[in-house]
């Protein structure tokens, strides 16, 4: 097969990383494929086949006609069997290329979080359903989001799937030793500085934990639009011992040096943070949102947070550093190992795209 990926734009989030490592994967597999970056961005992706930069201005994503063009050209040129879209515009480029051009390639739509969590307006909701009603097939990360989009738009149920994000498997750097300090149990965080992420919520649980012990530090891994927001409220709040480390080239270096890995996202697809964490042996304490209960089984691996409560994060947090809980490490890393690797699961796309191509 021949089988684009389209993503917005080179970044280490999630989305783009995944979509570069299924790449990789599917590459390995025999298949010809092409990653597609639609606007403009400087970072580098983990993938070593072909990668086309359109850098288009994003700007003018609501009217790019001629970026709409360029991805029909390249359809002409490559005649992909699948055109797989990965979060953001992807979608709606593909989509309109397609109208607009008149290409016949299969348009896979990646879901990757809670639809409904983005859906706030009734023009918004009217455009995303013309978008779904002309998409092929959509993959989602995890039950909950195929439930969810489902539930908001009932006619996609006969042609979605969930699929989930994995993981690459992959030696730890024991040379960075940045937050190694024996006198100190490590919390660490790795997201992007946006609101679903929860950083404002970290920063409470954070200072209730200061009042419990000090003998902890949180490392904060990521960039984004509110990070400097972040930095004012530890500072004005005089919170210690919070590092901010930006983006780093391999986070489970960090990770794996950790006594535990935060995530009091409120909201979430299927994060792949939390199975580097497991893939590590470093437990993991979560808000139970999206589908992220679909890898952690309460107290079997790793530790679930209902109804966003900040109290019993907290109090989770101080059990785990002071317990035995090796079992729930083991269990968690055979998790991974069994199902969420990215080997395994190219060849659960593979198979999809077999099925669905015309």
């Amino acid at each position: 097969m021949i089988i684009f990926q389209l993503i917005q734009k080179p970044q280490k989030r999630g989305a783009e990383i995944f979509a570069a490592q299924l790449s990789g994967k599917l590459q390995e597999l025999g298949h010809k494929v092409v990653l597609i970056s639609l606007f403009e961005g400087v970072s580098d992706l983990p993938f070593s086949g072909e990668i086309l930069y359109l850098n288009r201005p994003i700007k003018n994503r609501l009217f790019d006609v001629k970026g709409w063009s360029q991805l029909a050209h390249l359809v002409s040129k490559y005649n992909p069997d699948i055109v797989q879209c990965n979060a953001g515009d992807t979608l709606k480029w593909a989509i309109l290329s397609k109208t607009l051009f008149g290409w016949k390639s299969v348009i896979v739509a990646r879901n990757a979080s809670m639809v409904s969590s983005y859906v706030k307006s009734i023009f918004s909701k009217k455009w995303n359903e013309i978008l779904y009603l002309k998409t092929d097939y959509i993959i989602s990360v995890s039950e909950h989001s195929k439930m969810d989009l489902i539930q908001l738009y009932p006619f996609v149920k006969n042609k979605i799937e969930a699929i989930p994000i994995g993981i690459e498997q992959q030696k730890i750097n024991e040379e960075v030793y940045e937050i190694q300090d024996n006198k100190l149990k490590h919390i660490i965080h790795v997201g992007g500085f946006t609101f679903e992420k929860n950083h404002i919520g970290i920063l409470n649980i954070w200072e209730k934990l200061l009042k419990k012990r000090s003998d902890i530090a949180l490392h904060l891994i990521g960039d984004g639009p509110l990070k400097e927001q972040i930095k004012s409220i530890v500072h004005e709040k005089d919170l210690s011992n919070i590092f901010f480390h930006g983006w780093i080239n391999n986070p489970l270096d960090y990770i794996s040096k950790s006594d535990v890995l935060i995530l009091p996202s409120t909201i979430e697809g299927l994060p792949a943070v939390i199975l580097e964490a497991m893939y590590v042996k470093t437990p993991v304490i979560a808000y139970n949102v999206g589908g992220i209960s679909e890898i952690i089984n309460h107290n079997i691996t790793g530790f679930l947070i209902n109804d966003f409560n900040e109290e019993q994060f907290v109090k989770s947090i101080c059990e785990v550093l002071d317990s035995n809980i090796e079992n729930i490490k083991k269990e968690a890393y055979e998790l991974v190992h069994t199902s969420f690797l990215n080997n395994e699961i190219a060849k659960k796309f593979e198979l999809k795209y077999q099925s669905i191509k015309k």
